[in-house]
């Protein structure tokens, strides 16, 4: 069976890399990339205007940059999916803009292979953020000594088993043929580890059991 087509809008202020983009995602059979734009001002109005499953959103951009563009998205369009793709360092910025609840965050050296994999996770409604890029952010949650407080959390071992999984860019449907269940026991799961641990999405969960020690990033 087919995959489903997603349809992919591109925000960057450089065409190069517009274009760039555009040639990769096209080789992919189930990618169809509906339009670009290069800014967010631009991104809104043909967001509204060509419906796309996800956008694929640089950070830093002249007149509205990737956290405001984000934010305007998720407020007027929630069932759009957003994939962050920087190359900045991890700042302060970075840091709020994962915790407004950003679908996924990824920095731009990253393989093609890898990118395709980050988009498909997204737009399966899952948060997609590669462990190095994780451990770059909770090492600045650490400096910055204002990260949220994570309750006492006590998972059982099969919950512990799926953690570390979810640590991994594995989805879902591969951690369930791993495991040997079903990919829908595995969203079981991954929903009580993410009620736990008082978190929206599958990446800040993995950020708070680093925090509290119930789990290691991988270098």
């Amino acid at each position: 069976m087919a995959e489903q087509t997603i349809k992919i809008l591109i925000v960057d202020d450089h065409a190069v890399v517009r274009r760039g983009l555009m040639m990769v995602l096209r080789l992919e059979p189930d990618f169809e990339v509906v339009g670009e734009a290069e800014n967010g001002v631009v991104a809104l109005e043909m967001a509204r205007k060509l419906n796309p499953d996800l956008v694929l959103l640089d950070f830093a951009m002249p007149e509205m940059d990737g956290a405001e563009t984000a934010q305007a998205l998720q407020k007027t369009m929630p069932n759009v999916k957003v994939l962050v793709l920087s190359g900045v360092e991890i700042d302060d910025r970075v840091l709020d803009l994962l915790a407004s609840g950003v679908d996924g965050y990824v920095i731009k050296d990253i393989e093609p292979d890898e990118l395709a994999q980050a988009i498909r996770t997204v737009a399966r409604g899952e948060a997609y953020l590669h462990p190095s890029l994780a451990r770059r952010v909770l090492n600045r949650m650490t400096a910055r000594q204002k990260a949220k407080p994570v309750p006492q959390v006590r998972l059982t071992p099969r919950e512990q088993e799926v953690l570390r999984w979810m640590a991994t860019p594995s989805t879902y449907r591969e951690i369930a043929e791993q495991l040997y269940v079903s990919e829908e026991t595995i969203r079981s799961h991954a929903k009580r580890i993410l009620s736990k641990f008082q978190q929206p999405n599958r990446a800040q969960a993995v950020l708070a059991a680093v925090r509290v020690g119930l789990l290691e990033l991988p270098e």
